[in-house]
């Protein structure tokens, strides 16, 4: 098994205000965590800037623009909404989270690497079409997933997220596409109020499965096996890309359930199943949420572990 790991020290710069959580160390604990003898089989890779056509695939050029302007060039930092901040690094950091994903994919494709993990922030499941929020810029997952399809001929693509808040981003790029399946379990209700059970797109290829507030292990894994992963399996994708948010752990500030390591680690395993079973085991994951430290390096190194066994 080929795991490839994408970083880049602008992942550990892009700039917040003090006091956000989504704040600078989040890059270098889930780094250093993934930095031991233990994980020392990891394909290790810089993250390249993203061609500007790639983001096209998931937001229109206009809003493109509208980021590229708004980017500082000193040392201000600035709002694209209320939580979504961007200071001189930022631009770069969202380029190449984006373009990591992208460069996964063609390797993956190439076999060159079974698997990949992008160790990237900002993150990226709450950027609409035209809109960027909840502290995300560009969708990285949707537009990895779009540039499968694209650029490889994947007919169908699938991204799956288990990141305690709503994935609302890649639904709303995925709610018109027949052929592009989201999946996502969150808390309920909970930011930013979107992902209802009833919700299944234009084509019935969404599927949200919702948590209550302190819920754990048990009602996760249930979720999944019961109501996600069959749906995702019965979807028969070409490739799967994975929203990794780990603030969902009984230990983040941000959310309310209480999952531990473990369960980060078995829905890993379960996913590569499905992989393994109907697409050759492709998976691009990247990192979404997350804001304990401590727990989020623990719950990254656990799903990288499952990733690469």
């Amino acid at each position: 098994m080929t795991t490839f790991l994408y970083t880049h020290k602008d992942f550990g710069h892009h700039e917040t205000p003090p006091g956000h959580p989504e704040q600078q160390p989040r890059y270098a604990y889930v780094k250093d965590a993934l930095a031991g003898p233990a994980f020392g089989f990891l394909e290790r890779r810089e993250a390249p800037e993203v061609a500007w056509d790639r983001i096209a695939l998931a937001h229109p050029e206009p809003f493109s623009q509208i980021v590229r302007e708004a980017a500082p060039s000193d040392e201000t930092v600035i709002q694209l909404d209320p939580d979504t901040w961007m200071g001189r690094h930022s631009l770069s950091a969202s380029r190449r989270a984006a373009g990591a994903g992208v460069a996964a994919v063609d390797e993956i494709m190439a076999c060159r690497a079974d698997n990949a993990f992008v160790a990237a922030r900002p993150p990226g499941h709450h950027a609409e079409q035209d809109r960027a929020m909840g502290f995300c810029v560009f969708n990285s997952a949707a537009i990895a997933a779009l540039h499968a399809q694209e650029a490889h001929g994947c007919t169908r693509v699938a991204v799956v997220d288990f990141d305690v808040h709503h994935g609302n981003g890649t639904q709303a790029i995925f709610w018109g596409r027949e052929n592009a399946f989201f999946a996502s379990s969150h808390q309920w209700p909970h930011y930013p109020g979107t992902g209802a059970e009833a919700d299944r797109g234009l084509h019935d290829q969404i599927r949200n499965a919702t948590l209550q507030n302190g819920e754990g292990g048990d009602e996760f894994r249930r979720s999944w096996g019961e109501i996600l992963l069959p749906a995702l399996s019965d979807f028969d994708p070409d490739f799967i890309v994975i929203s990794a948010g780990f603030d969902a752990h009984a230990a983040d500030p941000l959310g309310g359930l209480n999952l531990v390591e473990d369960d980060f680690l078995w829905v890993t395993e379960e996913i590569k199943a499905v992989a393994a079973a109907q697409c050759q085991g492709r998976i691009v994951s990247f990192l979404e949420g997350g804001y304990d430290l401590e727990a989020l390096a623990k719950s990254a190194a656990a799903h990288v572990k499952a990733l690469a066994s």
